[in-house]
Parts: structure tokens; C-alpha cells; sequence
């Protein structure tokens, strides 16, 4: 996108672009040097590993495909992240590396389009980084793990481009790739070792921003975790991730949920392997010495029989997920947000209004749901309740189908009442949180999406023009969507550089409070709702307020 003058004065007035303010002290962590540049050079940066040489886009510098770990090749797939060997002489920084291999067809799908595009190799341990300066400013720094149901994404989409928080906020924002599905989730437990092997990659990933962003201008002790759907996850589970020459300090200060599923039951060890022996059967390997001499195309082709042997009616298709190991995750990641090192991370969480639209509404089979079997997975959540919360759910939406119900039930069950209740146990414990909901409904598919899953994505990022090809944007009136999205990204940067996403000409958006429960709810028209979810928190929580 241009770099807008008006907007940018906004967001200056707004006190978002005050160059070093607001900053804190660089760590010793910040051991890496940098070398000046200028907008007609390519910029160059000194790290322990080796020197990079990056490019000028836009006014920015940018590095893409920088490694952060070993590839987990060969003896090392399935394998915690190991450290990058580094490099001899300057390693060319100006193309993406290959994205984690993952399911792939051209085209995409009817909401999002493509999301990761080839090519995919299991080299794939890079990172990207936009920063307006390889100096030392140490500018506040925004992490930002992608989602993609644990199975798809990558950090070179040109959706998650970190051009415009790194130029409307004065930011270094980086974008990494981890391992997804087969390679990044499966669990073996060898002789008691751990598994999510996606998580390994993330710490790795967050260590070397910690240790090397200095030389890109970015300050070590000032940073953003944020995430969408299976990245905001991610971003929980980090929290309880400490630095280690700082015991009892976050490797983050802050943290961005957005949309994240917490609803989700993680599976024990045992149930993991038991969707391991599933994933054996289906390759006909007897083990992990096997399945390592597997291609790893063959694996990919194996997600496909996964999710039916994994899916459930009614039920958002997951074929992996995480699990609780005991050794790199040993609780349910909201609760690292609650104690310990996490307690101390602000924390902006929020989801939109029709989350599951996304997954279901374009569904011919859910379409012609009935009642009876809606109420009978409304059993699962609400037990001898199912009747009431059903016709709850269908007044609430006049004209409701059974699919709308159980879409509504979704929803709430996977993203929004777990999201809620993550506020209320911050606040209960007087720790920092705010939250919203996106409203905005997309004209796209006759209206059916709603305000589904992933849809404030570009309103965050404001750069519409990298999702052209997403077919969920189609229709969107052009004022109302510059508008909204120029006040969400405002108040993302608002927040990654203060701890607070207010600002002005914006209504005041006050933290979650107990006493008030205030929701920002972003849509052509954005307000800032007490207990905006309260009757649903209710009807989930009928011993609750």
C-alpha cells in the first residue's frame, strides 16, 4: 500500500509514531551489530550466526529466509529445533525461503483463496523482518505467528507482510515459518521425550528475535507476541516461556490473541498416540524409523485420509493438535497466561462474531442439518440443557436454520466463551486485558460468512491489496472498510507500542474489568459494549454472573 500522509498523521497524533519513546533498555541478549544503511543501498547486518544482506523495499529494510534453526531434515525430523551451524561470508537475505510443507491446491478455497503457496520443503526453519532502520533506535518489536488450522500458512504471505505495522508504527516486525501438520504436530513419546514439535521451532524462533533484533533496530525488551486462530494459540503457549538469563521474565511483553481456539480440548498422551497409530496405519509404517524414511509429500497426502478419520459431525476438522507431553506443554495454554511468567504479559484477546461461518456456512451436507441432531450436539456442551440453549440460540438469530444454531453453538464453545473466560480470569487476578469482537459481516456467498473466521485479518494489517485474491473480502463497501481497518491497525500499534490500544479520535476502549466487562465490538459503526457476551456467558455459565 502508499504511505498514506493523512493517516500517518493520525496515528502521529495518536502518539504511535513518537520515533523513541515510550522504549525501554536494551537487554544484554542484544549482542548482534549492525552496519548503517542508507534507502539507495541494501542494507547489511552483522549477527553472531553470519552477516546478511537484505533489500530496500518501500522505504524499508527488509531480510527474508534468514534461518533460525537447523533444518529438521533427515535424523532431525521429528526432532526438538537444534541451532543454526550460522554461514561463512554474507548469506543473501532478499527471497522468502520455502514455506513448511502443507496441503496445496491451486486456486484455494471459497473463503480465504490460498493460504501458503509453493514452494514447500522441510527446510523451512526462516523468519522475514521489516524494520525502517537497521540502527538503534530499539524500536518495539511485533512477533506474528500465522495460523491456519495447524496444517497450512506461512510467513511470506503476502497478507502477513510486516510493511505496514513496520512503516505506520515505526515497528521491526518479523514473520516466521514452523512446522505444520505431520512433521510439526504428530507425537511419538520416544523414550519420554516430548513432542509439539511446532512449539520447539516457535521458542527457537522467539530466542533469536531476543538475541539478534538489536542489530535490526528492534529492542529486545520491548516485544509483541501476536497471533490469529492456531498462531494465537501458539502465542498462549508460549507465555510460559521464560529468558534465560532473566529467570521469572516472559520472553514477550506483550501478547495479541485473535480469534484463538482455547476451546479445544489438547489431547493427553495417550489419545495423541493414538492419532498417531492412525496416521502409521495409513502409510503402513510400523514406526517413527519408518515413517522418517517417508518423503515428505507422502506424509502431506496422508492429512487428507486424516481428517476422516479424525472429524467428527459437528465438530471443526482438526486431523492434528497439539499435546500435553508433560515436557514442552503440561497444561492447557490459556493457564499460562494466568501464573507465572505469563501473568505479567498484557494481553489484547478477541474474536469475531461468526467465527464457525467460515468452516460450515458453504457446506452443502450442514445445510440440510436438522433440529434433532443440532440438539443432540448441543448435548456435548449443555447436557439435559440442549433444548434450552438451542431455542436460545435460534431466537437470538430470527429465522435461524439448525445450521445457523450450530454454527452459533461453535462459535461460542471453540472461540468465544473460552476467550471470555481467559478475560475474566486476567481481571479476576487485576492482570492487564482487553477485548473485542469483530461484527463487520462480508457481502461474499449472498452473506452467509457473516463475520466469519480470519475475515479482520486485513482490517489489521490495513493492506488489502495483498489479499486480492481472497474471495470472503468481495463486496465490502471500500469507505467502510478503509475506515474500520485504519482504526484496528491504529489500535494494534497503539498497543504494541504503549500496552494500550486506545486512541484518539477512537471511543475510549478501557480494560476488562469485573465490574464493567468491556468489549470493544468493531464494525461500520465500532463502540466500545459492557458485557457484550454476558447473556451467552450466562447461558454456558448458569452458576456464574
Amino acid at each position: 500500500m502508499t504511505d498514506d500522509p493523512s493517516r500517518r498523521k493520525v496515528l502521529k497524533n495518536s502518539g504511535v509514531l513518537a520515533g523513541g519513546a515510550l522504549l525501554f533498555g536494551v537487554s544484554g541478549g542484544g549482542t548482534a551489530q549492525a552496519a548503517p544503511h542508507t534507502a539507495e543501498s541494501s542494507p547489511v547486518v552483522e549477527l553472531p550466526s553470519g552477516r546478511l544482506r537484505g533489500s530496500t523495499e518501500g522505504g524499508l529494510a527488509v531480510f527474508k529466509g534468514v534461518p533460525y534453526a537447523a533444518p529438521p531434515v533427515g535424523a532431525l525430523r521429528w526432532r526438538p529445533a537444534q541451532p543454526h551451524p550460522g554461514w561463512q561470508g554474507t548469506r543473501d537475505a532478499t527471497a522468502f525461503g520455502p514455506s513448511a510443507p502443507q496441503p496445496y491446491r491451486e486456486g484455494g478455497d471459497q473463503v480465504l483463496g490460498t493460504h501458503g503457496s509453493p514452494p514447500f520443503d522441510e527446510d523451512c526453519l526462516t523468519l522475514n523482518v521489516w524494520t525502517p532502520g537497521t540502527d538503534d533506535a530499539k524500536r518495539p518489536v511485533m512477533v506474528w505467528i500465522h495460523g491456519g488450522g495447524f496444517i497450512s500458512g506461512s510467513g511470506s504471505m503476502p497478507g502477513y507482510s510486516g510493511e505496514t505495522f513496520s512503516r505506520d508504527g515505526d515497528l521491526v516486525v518479523v514473520t516466521i515459518n514452523y512446522r505444520l501438520g505431520p512433521l510439526g504436530y504428530l507425537y511419538f513419546g520416544e523414550d519420554g521425550a516430548g513432542g509439539n514439535f511446532w512449539l520447539t521451532d516457535q521458542l527457537a524462533a522467539l530466542r533469536w528475535v531476543r538475541d539478534n533484533i538489536a542489530a535490526f533496530g528492534g529492542d529486545p525488551d520491548d516485544i509483541t507476541l501476536a497471533g490469529q486462530s492456531g498462531g494465537a494459540l501458539s502465542v498462549a503457549a508460549l507465555a510460559g516461556a521464560r529468558a534465560g538469563q532473566r529467570p521469572g521474565r516472559p520472553l514477550f511483553r506483550r501478547a495479541i490473541l485473535q480469534s484463538p481456539p482455547l476451546g479445544l480440548k489438547i489431547p493427553t498422551r495417550a489419545e495423541s498416540l493414538d492419532r498417531t497409530a492412525a496416521f502409521l496405519d495409513i502409510l503402513g509404517a510400523k514406526n517413527v524409523t519408518e515413517l522418517r524414511a517417508v518423503p515428505w509429500p507422502r506424509l502431506i497426502a496422508a492429512t487428507f485420509e486424516m481428517f476422516g478419520r479424525t472429524g467428527r459431525w459437528g465438530y471443526w476438522s482438526t486431523p492434528f493438535l497439539p499435546v500435553l507431553d508433560g515436557v514442552t506443554l503440561d497444561r492447557d495454554p490459556s493457564d499460562l497466561l494466568l501464573g507465572g511468567a505469563g501473568a505479567d504479559i498484557d494481553v489484547l484477546i478477541g474474536w469475531t462474531r461468526e467465527e464457525a461461518n467460515f468452516a460450515f456456512a458453504l457446506s452443502e451436507p450442514y445445510a440440510a442439518a436438522t433440529r434433532e441432531q443440532v440438539v443432540a450436539r448441543a448435548r456435548d456442551t449443555f447436557g439435559n440443557r440442549a433444548e434450552q440453549a438451542y431455542t436460545a440460540y435460534a431466537q437470538a438469530r430470527p429465522g435461524a436454520r439448525p445450521v445457523d444454531v450450530l454454527m452459533d453453538l461453535i462459535t461460542d464453545e471453540l472461540f468465544r466463551m473460552p476467550a471470555v473466560a481467559l478475560a475474566e480470569r486476567r481481571a479476576a487476578r487485576g492482570r492487564p486485558v482487553w477485548a473485542y469482537q469483530f461484527n463487520l459481516p462480508t457481502p461474499a456467498h449472498g452473506g452467509r460468512l457473516a463475520a466469519a473466521h480470519c475475515l479482520e485479518l486485513p482490517f489489521v494489517f490495513d493492506n488489502f491489496d495483498k489479499w486480492a485474491q481472497a474471495p470472503f473480502l468481495a463486496g465490502l463497501n471500500p469507505r467502510v472498510r478503509d475506515g474500520l481497518a485504519s482504526t484496528m491497525h491504529t489500535a494494534w500499534i497503539s498497543f504494541i507500542r504503549t500496552g494500550d490500544p486506545h486512541h484518539d479520535p477512537a471511543p475510549q476502549w478501557g480494560r476488562y474489568h469485573q465490574d464493567t466487562r468491556t468489549t470493544m465490538a468493531f464494525d461500520s459503526v465500532t463502540t466500545a459494549v459492557d458485557d457484550l457476551a454476558g447473556y451467552w456467558r450466562r447461558l454456558h455459565h448458569p452458576a456464574g454472573r
